[in-house]
């Protein structure tokens, strides 16, 4: 019995901190809300000093309620300043200085060696001597073969359904079990300038191999952060048979200018403008995003995009010589993380 009273009685001691310490919590909030009953201000609450740190405070409650309130003052501070320094250019007027640039970690990229430049004379002739040559001087079309891994399920299969509406002159043939080393050949007899193999894991594609064709290279991305049309919102109607435009962006080095040249390698290079439909390929950090517009003309001065899809975002695993081959296959690059991931201003492509 006297245990039993024991703990009952520091319990109860217990409760009344509790309650004291909210009655106090509550007070304080309520003499920082302005103006009291009567119509007085109260005195403005003094700024932290610059030693002031909140974990030390031990109760759980009155250390977020000072969090908070910091974290209010901040942005008042930050609010205040930005006030004062436009009022500051205002009054400059065009002798005022240049807004500067912020920092970020894509203007802030680690420069590579391997950077293009278009007027480089070693470039150039790379360029007339590669296997996408043909292409780009106009003697071969393209023509697409899309085809999925063993078994695919019904997202996989629609997301090359409708890949084969955006590159024209693409055809959708399923696996049925062949390896790729079987299906290669059967491609090159039959005219296919490329192959699309997109791969599945847990009913959801996250991958894609791309081998352009008689000669290579082949290239091996993950895939992430697939919409079919279905799921983009306030999307537009389905894409027509004109042959749309491509826009490859951000690929500056030696291997994002191949990676570049084998996706404009996929379609015609004479685009249907008529059909206002464009596809691009932004490389970001090196991730590759694929989206599908339409342009929409509100008047003679505004231009609006509308999507189509579908959307996916890809990264390079591997670029290997020649077409696919697993085992003898000689690579020109490959994605080693723990070697080429140690800065995060390092990019590739």
């Amino acid at each position: 019995m006297a245990k039993a009273g024991r703990k009952s009685s520091s319990s109860w001691k217990k409760s009344l901190k509790r309650k004291a310490a909210a009655e106090e919590i509550q007070e304080a909030a309520g003499a920082g809300d302005g103006a009291t009953e009567s119509g007085v201000q109260p005195p403005k609450a003094a700024a932290f000093p610059p030693g002031f740190s909140i974990s030390e405070i031990k109760n759980k409650q009155r250390r977020h309620l000072m969090f908070t309130r910091w974290k209010q003052q901040q942005r008042k501070e930050k609010l205040a300043a930005k006030k004062k320094l436009k009022k500051e250019r205002e009054a400059l007027g065009d002798k005022a200085p240049p807004k500067p640039v912020p920092k970020t970690i894509d203007n802030q990229r680690v420069y590579d060696e391997t950077t293009v430049d278009p007027n480089d004379e070693e470039v150039a002739y790379d360029e007339s001597t590669d296997e996408f040559a043909s292409y780009f001087n106009k003697q071969t079309s393209p023509k697409i073969l899309i085809t999925t891994s063993d078994r695919p399920h019904g997202r996989t299969v629609r997301l090359c359904e409708q890949l084969s509406t955006v590159i024209p002159n693409s055809h959708v043939y399923y696996r049925r079990g062949l390896a790729l080393k079987k299906i290669i050949p059967q491609c090159i007899a039959r005219e296919f300038t490329d192959l699309i193999v997109i791969n599945e894991d847990r009913k959801t594609p996250n991958g894609l191999i791309l081998s352009h064709l008689p000669n290579g290279p082949t290239a091996h991305f993950k895939m992430s952060s697939v919409r079919l049309r279905k799921e983009i919102k306030r999307r537009g109607k389905d894409p027509t048979e004109h042959i749309p435009e491509i826009i490859l962006n951000n690929f500056t080095t030696r291997l994002g200018h191949s990676i570049g040249r084998m996706f404009a390698s996929l379609f015609p290079h004479n685009p249907q403008f008529i059909g206002r439909q464009v596809a691009t390929f932004h490389n970001q950090r090196d991730y590759i995003f694929f989206r599908f517009h339409r342009y929409i003309f509100r008047s003679e001065k505004k231009v609006g995009i509308q999507e189509l899809g579908p959307r996916f975002t890809i990264k390079l695993r591997s670029l290997q010589k020649g077409t696919f081959d697993s085992k003898y296959g000689e690579y020109e690059w490959v994605h080693k993380p723990r070697e080429m991931d140690t800065s995060r201003r390092k990019f590739h492509l």
